[in-house]
């Protein structure tokens, strides 16, 4: 039974601990712009070529 307490103890602290880092990541703006990321790699080589003249 003793275990039982143990283990529910351990679950509350994860609990807050992923939320705490849940809630960190979304005010540091780590879900902002989520199209951007993968649209960047096709807007990229197009640049890259233009800037060697080629």
């Amino acid at each position: 039974m003793n275990i039982l307490f143990l283990l529910m103890a351990l679950a509350i602290v994860f609990v807050l601990v992923f939320a705490g880092f849940y809630i960190w990541a979304v005010r540091k703006g780590q879900f902002d712009d989520l199209e951007t990321p993968a649209h960047r790699i096709l807007i990229d080589d197009d640049k890259k070529i233009k800037e060697n003249g080629k």
